[in-house]
């Protein structure tokens, strides 16, 4: 009556704190017990049987009044083989079961830890992750922040080209006008001059003339 109890108690605990993972466990567990149950359940009907065969021959011989002694013998070997025989069917059970229950919290322990080494590697991965994206985040703003700037001084440059273009035409448009002007008025003044000295050597002359 005894092993049927811790056969209950082991079955409670498996099915209630298993959890995640534990589902071939519970099935090793479940093909011990029975296989420790047919066991039992042999041992037994050998018992039975070897019960029966010697409870037969002891009716059987007990007819006669010459072998009362060697019944009561028998009947004493017999509950004797009995009795070890339960025992020793008893303490097996009992050592499979220790046995199977401390199998059982091992495999729980070893479950949680790697449980909990799996829940560790994933934060760390998600944490890797996101640094990563971090960092290709930033990296890709300062590439674009590089290139804006980058166009930026491009279009000044050219911008001040441009102007540095526009000036130096002018500056020289403006002098080539300047002097164009210089040019023209000295030659006025040249043409004023010569008629000038034209006009003087007319009037000298007409009065010898007359």
């Amino acid at each position: 009556m005894h092993a049927p109890h811790c056969v209950n108690t082991f079955f409670v605990t498996v099915n209630g704190g298993g959890g995640g993972g534990g589902g071939g466990v519970v099935v090793v567990v479940v093909v011990v017990v029975v296989v420790v149950v047919v066991v039992v359940v042999v041992a037994v009907v050998v018992v039975e049987v070897v019960v029966v065969v010697e409870v037969h021959s002891i009716g059987s011989s007990s007819s006669s009044s010459s072998s009362s002694s060697s019944s009561s013998s028998s009947i004493v070997v017999v509950v004797l083989v009995v009795v070890i025989v339960v025992v020793v069917v008893a303490v097996v059970v009992e050592v499979v079961m220790v046995v199977v229950v401390v199998v059982v919290v091992v495999v729980v322990l070893v479950v949680v830890v790697l449980v909990v080494v799996v829940e560790v590697v994933v934060v760390v991965v998600v944490v890797v992750v996101v640094v990563v994206v971090i960092v290709v985040v930033v990296v890709v703003v300062v590439v674009v922040v590089e290139v804006v700037v980058v166009v930026v001084v491009v279009e000044v440059v050219v911008v001040v080209v441009v102007v540095e273009v526009v000036v130096v035409v002018v500056v020289a448009v403006a002098e080539a006008v300047a002097a164009l002007q210089d040019q023209y008025l000295r030659m006025i003044k040249w043409e004023k001059k010569k008629m000038f000295t034209n006009c003087l050597q007319t009037d000298r002359r007409t009065p010898d003339a007359e």
